[in-house]
């Protein structure tokens, strides 16, 4: 529901439906439920009816997909910001318009980034495929859901014929180690926002240096998107004390440089 997102690792964000159930520490200072909940009272939050978005935001891939085309480029595309795709209280009538429209839209390439990453591969075989513009990834944001989510993801990208894989360490709150054998192809990270209530939690930089640097010995792509409301006081100085702050002050520098680094993915 965006034309172009604010979101540094994606173009465009699209939202087939609203809504979901908080599962994880990653998900108490929900930015959705903030914003359609208790802003704007679109969607009721937890195990309440999801919300299937407009005719109009249902149509904008396509117009994506021909500027893509006159552009000659394949935009990210994440699916869906205010919701979760493999979510289990999503009527599976909706997932399977969603992937159809993403196989109408090939120039597309959809992020398919859950918190549910045991139902990947059990809603794709409900659906019948994965279109092949479609990566798929999930959060993390401490080593217990790491222990969880990355067996999972890895399962899933065994099965299935998945674009990319790729993780989002966002919010970080605690430590996180990724074994080798689970490393995906692609690794976003980020510290949290303050979301009405909900105040940020503060992270270690050291949680992102060293996820940094697993992904450099790794050789995967490295995306660190923003340290949020907690940053760094003097990153030339004083590297490790950090000030509360707004994200736009804060910024994205970790070590005084920007990570924006994306996965390849094939021209067409």
């Amino acid at each position: 529901m965006a034309e172009n997102s604010a979101i540094s690792w994606t173009r465009h964000t699209w939202n087939p439906w609203m809504g979901c159930t908080k599962i994880s520490p990653a998900c108490d200072g929900c930015y959705a439920e903030f914003l359609m909940d208790k802003r704007y009272r679109k969607v009721q939050w937890g195990n309440h009816p999801r919300v299937r978005t407009s005719a109009h935001t249902w149509n904008d891939p396509f117009r994506w997909q021909r500027q893509a085309e006159r552009d000659g480029d394949r935009p990210f595309v994440f699916c869906a910001s205010l919701a979760d795709i493999f979510d289990n209280q999503v009527d599976p009538q909706w997932r399977a318009d969603a992937f159809e429209v993403m196989r109408k839209t090939p120039r597309l390439i959809y992020q398919l980034l859950t918190k549910r990453p045991q139902n990947i591969v059990k809603m794709v075989a409900a659906v019948g495929y994965l279109p092949l513009n479609a990566a798929i990834g999930t959060t993390i944001e401490d080593q217990p859901r790491a222990d969880v989510n990355l067996p999972e993801l890895d399962r899933a990208r065994r099965c299935l014929p998945a674009l990319f894989s790729f993780v989002s360490y966002e919010p970080a709150v605690g430590p996180l180690v990724i074994p080798p054998e689970l490393m995906p192809d692609w690794v976003i990270a980020g510290g949290e926002t303050d979301q009405g209530d909900h105040k940020a939690r503060k992270p270690d930089p050291d949680w992102f240096r060293s996820l940094r640097d697993q992904c450099a010995a790794a050789g995967v792509p490295f995306h660190f998107k923003q340290w949020g409301n907690w940053g760094v006081l003097d990153r030339a100085r004083d590297p490790d004390t950090m000030f509360r702050g707004t994200k736009h002050i804060t910024g994205r520098l970790l070590d005084g440089r920007e990570h924006n680094e994306f996965p390849a993915v094939p021209a067409i």
